[in-house]
C-alpha cells in the first residue's frame, strides 16, 4: 500500500515580514489560528492522518487545540519561533511540545528549510528531519544534489518533501497554489507510484483569504475557501491511490 504524508507547518503568520510588510504579533497568531480552524474539515477526516510541524510559540498560545489534535495526528517540531532561530530552540521546542501533548515528539522541520547539522538534530532528541526540498528555488536554495527520497545521515532519517522524478518539479505549497489542478495531481500521482510514497506540505494560514494583503500574487492567489476546496479535491483523488499516515508511522513501516 502506498503512503501519503500530508503535513502542515502550524505556525504564526509572519510571511508578510519577508516582503517588508508589517504584521503585528497578535495578527500573526490570529491568522495562524483562523487557518487551523478552517482546516478542521480535513483534520477531522477519519481517513486522513497528518503530521503537524508546530512552532512551540504557536503551541504555547493555543495549547488546548494542539493537545486535542495530538490525539489523532502527529505533533512534530517547527522549532520555537518561525521568525528567529537559536541552536537551543531545537531542544527547547521539543520539550515544550512534549509537555503540552504529554507524548514524545520525534520529528523536526526547520522554518524555511534552512540547513542544520544532523548531529545537532540528533543531540536535541529527534529521530527524523523533514527540512529538505530537493529542488531548485531561485533565491532560496539549490538542493538538486540531494536525494529525492528518505535516507539516513548523522544518525537520523532525512525525509525530503516530494519532487517529481523527472526534472525535480516541486510539489510544495506554492506549486499547488499556482499549477493547474490536473497538472499538479498528475505529477503527484506519478511521484507516488515511482517512490511508493508522497510527502506534501502546506500552512494553515493559506486557507485564510489573503487577497487583500500586500503580498505577491503567487502567494495570495487561490487562498481561503477556494484553496481548501482544491485541497479536499486532491485528498479525495489520493485516497484511491494510497493511505494517509503520519511521517513517524510511515518510518516505522520501513
Amino acid at each position: 500500500m502506498r503512503s501519503i504524508l500530508l503535513t502542515f507547518d502550524v505556525e504564526e503568520f509572519d510571511l508578510p515580514l519577508e516582503y517588508g510588510v508589517p504584521v503585528s504579533v497578535n495578527e500573526q497568531m490570529s491568522v495562524g489560528k483562523k487557518g487551523l480552524d478552517r482546516l478542521m474539515e480535513v483534520l477531522q477526516d477519519p481517513e486522513v492522518d497528518c503530521t503537524l510541524f508546530t512552532t512551540a510559540n504557536f503551541a504555547v498560545n493555543f495549547p488546548a487545540d494542539i493537545l486535542e489534535l495530538s490525539k489523532k495526528h502527529e505533533i512534530a517540531s517547527h522549532t520555537f519561533f518561525h521568525s528567529s532561530y537559536k541552536p537551543e530552540d531545537l531542544k527547547n521546542s521539543r520539550e515544550v511540545l512534549e509537555n503540552i501533548i504529554s507524548a514524545k515528539v520525534y520529528g523536526l522541520r526547520i522554518p524555511r528549510m534552512k540547513k542544520i547539522s544532523p548531529e545537532s538534530i540528533k543531540l536535541s532528541g529527534y529521530t527524523y528531519d523533514s527540512s529538505i526540498n530537493p529542488t531548485w528555488i531561485p533565491g532560496r536554495y539549490n538542493n538538486l544534489n540531494m536525494p529525492r527520497t528518505f535516507y539516513f545521515e548523522g544518525g537520523i532519517v532525512k525525509v525530503p518533501v516530494s519532487v517529481s522524478a523527472n526534472f525535480r518539479i516541486p510539489l510544495f505549497w506554492l506549486a499547488f497554489k499556482n499549477f493547474p489542478y490536473r497538472y499538479f495531481r498528475n505529477i503527484a500521482l506519478q511521484t507516488l507510484k515511482k517512490d511508493g510514497y508522497l510527502s506534501l506540505y502546506f500552512h494553515p494560514w493559506e486557507f485564510v483569504d489573503l487577497s487583500k494583503g500586500k503580498l505577491p500574487r503567487m502567494v495570495v492567489r487561490k487562498s481561503g475557501q477556494e484553496l481548501l476546496e482544491k485541497l479536499m479535491r486532491l485528498i479525495k483523488d489520493l485516497k484511491n491511490e494510497g493511505e494517509f499516515m503520519t511521517v513517524n508511522n510511515f518510518l516505522k513501516k520501513q
